[in-house]
Formats: C-alpha cells, structure tokens, sequence
C-alpha cells in the first residue's frame, strides 16, 4: 500500500498556523475548554472531575455511544465505533475493499475518501458535480452507468465538501435504490450533517435506511470541536463491526479518554452548540453574498445549501492558483484553491464557520481594491 501526499492536508500544514487569516477552514468557529466544560451537568462534571487516564473501550465509551445513537433514528448504540474521523474512514476501506474491487465516488471530494480505496488497489470512477446556472447538480444517469459487476462501494458526501451542496431526498433514495439493487456498500461521509439551514432539507443517514450503508460522523465540522479528534462509524452489519474493531487494534485500539468525556458533554448540548455554529454561518453568507455581489465581474457565487462551506469561482485572468499564492503572499490571507481536491478549473473554497470571517473578507477586498483587479 502506497498513499500519495494529502494535498490539502500538506497545503494546511504549510500555511495554517503562519498565518493570521484562514478563509478557507472548513470547521466552525473551535469552543473553549472553559465554555464546553461550563456546559457540562453534574454527572458529567463528576465523569471529568474523576477520570483516570487509563485505557478506553475500544468501541468507545458506552455512554458516548449512546449519546451518538441518539443522532440517528434506528441506529443502536452496539452499531456505533469512534474512532478520529480520518481513522474511521481508514479503518473501513480496509476493512471492506480488496484489490479488484471498483468504487464510485463523488468528486471534488476529500483526498482520503478515495485515496485509500485508490491505495488498496481499487479502481475508481469519479461521479463528477457540475456547476450551473442554479448551482451545483449530479446527474444519477452518469452514476447508474458507472456502476459494474465488480462494484464494491458508493462514496457520498452530503452535506458537500467543498461546495455545500446537498442532494434532494428523491435523489438521495434513488442513489440507495440503485445500491440495494446490486448490493453496493455506500460509504457516506455526514461530517457536515446537521448545519442544514433549513432542517426539511437534512438527508437521513445512510445507516437509518440501508443495511450496507455506512455513515461517518464526527465532532469536528458540526460541533466545532476539531481538537477532540472524536468522529464515529455507524454501521449494521455485525460482521462488518467486528471486523472493523479487529482492525482497530492495529491503528489506535483506543480513544483518548478526556477526549471521550468532552464529547459526551458536547452531545449533551447538542442544540445550543448546533444553534451557535448555524448563527455564526448565516452571518457570514450574508457577508459572502454581499462581498462576491460587489465583486461580480471577478467572482461567480455559488451558495451553501448546507454546511459551512462553499466553492465559488475566480473568473480574473490570472489562475486561480495564482490568485490564492498572491493574497497570501500580500495579505496573509489563506485561500484553498480548488486544485487541491483534484477540480480541474478555477473553483476555491471558502469557509464559513468563523468568527473573524468579516475581516478576513474585507482584508481581502482591500487587497482587491488595491491591486487593481477590481477595475479589471
């Protein structure tokens, strides 16, 4: 097995903590130690107060998988591994996927989702987003005829990364239709799950509605709390879990056992957290919308319909590679150009989740002013 560099993860480690604005961070605005630990209650209180930092279940502590159950409609606690997200998404493809098996996955997406499975030896067909006049849209004609005898696995990502784009639910059942067909595992990364601005338009979780469909979750988009590294796996198939904690021995066997405990206290307050991170968003499409609404002849918007990202495009002449080198070089300002998730164009992505958003984008209509490409 030989993975390729992470480029987004490489571009991060470059420039995340040199610079002083990051526009481009996928994540929420991180809690404090101190506000997460003043909305623990007392049970939990005494669980942190008290623990000893030993070893941890592997599947994780009971009672935060069941607080994690109660995320989902008909997932129950036993059917729930956590594990960090990165780890999770490891853990499964090598735990489903052999060398000659085919996959199907949604694109642009985050490197790992396919990497891995690429890695392992896979072949792999891209089911591409396309822009358009009314934003981002997957055509399921190009998917059902992609998929082959030999397909394994369907990867999704909804709410989306990097657009924020989501699928309709008629569309989402059709894609689980088309997999229990042909008894096709469907991989489906719900990090961004539950920033829906408007809640009718939340897909179910996969694991809710299809006996192979895998759902992996976390804490480090929705709920703002990245440094936990605490995500999970839900999953039905028995065998399938077994198999996945076997695997785990080999990579963490473990969480980290205050981290456990946070999350139990971030689950608990799961609606005042989900609430503030949903008010920070809207805030800042506002400003977004304002921003590229001035900027129109240099930029083309295309607005989040869940999550807290989106993907707009560059249309000045330079690329937008260039573009990005040059607001960071100038106004230290960090803009992750659409290349880095394998796009082909002059896409970038923009985060959404931060409280400094507003200065990071004036900062960077400043230097659009200044340089002169306002004009252009």
């Amino acid at each position: 097995m030989k993975l390729e560099p992470f480029k987004l993860e490489r571009y991060f480690a470059e420039y995340e903590f040199k610079v002083k604005f990051l526009l481009s961070s996928s994540d929420c605005e991180s809690l404090s130690m101190a506000e997460l630990i003043l909305m623990a209650g007392p049970d939990t209180l005494d669980l942190w107060q008290n623990l000893r930092l030993g070893y941890t279940e592997s599947p994780g502590h009971p009672v935060l998988r069941e607080h994690v159950a109660q995320l989902y409609d008909h997932t129950l606690p036993d059917n729930i591994i956590i594990a960090a997200p990165e780890e999770a998404i490891f853990i499964a493809m090598q735990t489903i996927l052999s060398s000659d098996d085919h996959i199907i996955t949604v694109s642009p997406a985050y490197q790992s989702l396919h990497e891995v499975a690429r890695s392992i030896g896979c072949s792999i067909t891209q089911w591409n987003l396309e822009p358009g006049a009314k934003g981002w849209h997957l055509d399921l004609n190009l998917l059902e005829r992609a998929i082959t005898d030999h397909t394994k696995m369907i990867i999704i990502n909804f709410p989306h990364n990097p657009t924020g784009h989501t699928l309709s639910h008629s569309d989402f059942n059709a894609v689980v239709e088309l997999a229990a067909k042909r008894g096709i595992y469907i991989f489906s990364d719900e990090m961004y799950r539950l920033l829906e601005i408007d809640p009718t338009i939340r897909l179910p979780s996969v694991c809710d509605v299809y006996e192979k469909g895998i759902s992996l979750s976390g804490l480090s988009k929705s709920f703002a709390l990245p440094g936990l590294r605490i995500g999970w796996l839900a999953l039905r198939e028995k065998e399938l879990i077994n198999r996945c904690l076997e695997f785990k021995d080999y990579t963490t066997i473990c969480n980290s056992a205050p981290s456990e405990i946070l999350a139990i206290i971030a689950l608990q307050n799961k609606d005042q957290i989900l609430q503030r991170n949903l008010d920070i968003i809207q805030g800042n499409i506002v400003l977004a919308k304002q921003f590229f609404s001035d900027n129109s002849n240099l930029f083309s918007w295309f607005g989040p319909k869940a999550g807290s990202v989106s993907f707009p495009e560059w249309l000045g002449e330079i690329p937008v590679e260039q573009f990005c080198k040059k607001v960071l070089e100038h106004r230290g300002v960090m803009i992750v150009p659409g290349n880095l998730f394998g796009f082909s164009g002059n896409h970038f992505r923009i985060g959404l989740g931060r409280k400094n958003f507003g200065e990071a984008i004036a900062i960077l209509n400043g230097y659009i002013k200044d340089s002169g490409l306002h004009g252009a």
